[in-house]
């Protein structure tokens, strides 16, 4: 079979264009940053330099609020010393996050993700971890040979610049709005339920909001818990937590044999503010897994 002259150059034109393509990903492959002579406490520092200048009075109120919370600043800057200690380092480091899918959840992922590169995404809505069994062996399979790994997971609430838990202000929107929306919206179904209004229904799952409606059926043992809670919108992100948790450990247990040098696992519950102040993180868990998938350190202290 003759090959004409127009097909052999358009094969060619294809077969170049295919490895200029593969040469210009090289950046982003495997979702670390190769090359990088900066360490990650340098790029935290400098990340920084441009977000909000702390507020002290706001400071307090958080932490009058959530116990035990720090700002995004403060816990960037300890993570990444402490697993600097661990070898991590921006070139050797996949960052894998388990977060709601809310553009506010976006700001903690991306203080992490300007460090060690972009983030692989394990999370959907209220941060469970939707991906599953699947999406971690994936991950797994994209960390760096003789690297590490980094999994930041859970749920997201809102505070408002006066204190109103369940609510934050949102640049370029008057209303001060609800956060975090799914799993409000889980609550109300919840205290539906428990409180006799609810509506029966045959459609516990629709394949157009299944997320939802399997965040819902994941809270539904905590009925009393909420019922019983001073603040039912302070207690709901650390009822959700409580089973994102079990979720989260239960995969990478399940996924362990994919874990290469060592994986870190930081939960813990994202406090939104307004757009000029900080965010917040309260750490509920900081593990270090070894190589073979068992967790030999409890880094949490390290974060107080």
């Amino acid at each position: 079979m003759k090959i004409s002259a127009l097909t052999i150059a358009l094969l060619y034109g294809a077969a170049e264009a295919f490895q200029v393509s593969q040469q210009g990903r090289r950046s982003t492959h495997l979702n670390i940053v190769p090359g990088e002579t900066k360490s990650a406490s340098d790029k935290v520092a400098k990340i920084f330099k441009s977000k909000p200048a702390e507020s002290g009075d706001f400071d307090k109120l958080v932490k009058s609020t959530f116990p035990g919370a720090i700002s995004n600043k403060e816990l960037a800057t300890k993570v990444t010393k402490v697993l600097e200690e661990k070898g991590y380092t921006p070139a050797n480091t996949l960052l894998a996050t388990s977060l709601c899918a809310d553009e506010l959840a976006r700001i903690l992922e991306d203080d992490f993700v300007n460090v060690y590169g972009n983030n692989f995404n394990l999370g959907g809505l209220s941060g469970f971890p939707f991906a599953g069994n699947t999406g971690f062996g994936a991950m797994a399979a994209h960390i760096p040979d003789n690297g590490y790994c980094l999994v930041i997971h859970g749920p997201h609430v809102g505070i408002s610049k006066d204190g109103v838990i369940g609510k934050v202000e949102r640049s370029g929107i008057k209303l001060v709005d609800n956060c975090c929306g799914s799993a409000i919206a889980a609550s109300n179904y919840l205290k539906g339920i428990t409180d006799g209004g609810a509506k029966i229904t045959t459609k516990l799952q629709q394949f157009s909001d299944f997320q939802q409606g399997a965040v819902q059926e994941l809270i539904l043992p905590f009925g009393k818990r909420l019922s019983d809670a001073e603040d039912r919108m302070k207690e709901l992100p650390y009822a959700l937590y409580d089973t994102q948790d079990i979720l989260v450990r239960d995969i990478i247990n399940t996924g362990s044999k994919g874990i290469k040098k060592g994986l870190a696992l930081l939960g813990g519950i994202q406090i939104n503010t307004s757009p000029d102040t900080l965010d917040y993180f309260h750490p509920l868990r900081f593990e270090y897994y070894d190589e073979n998938g068992k967790v030999v350190e409890d880094l949490l202290p390290k974060l107080k």
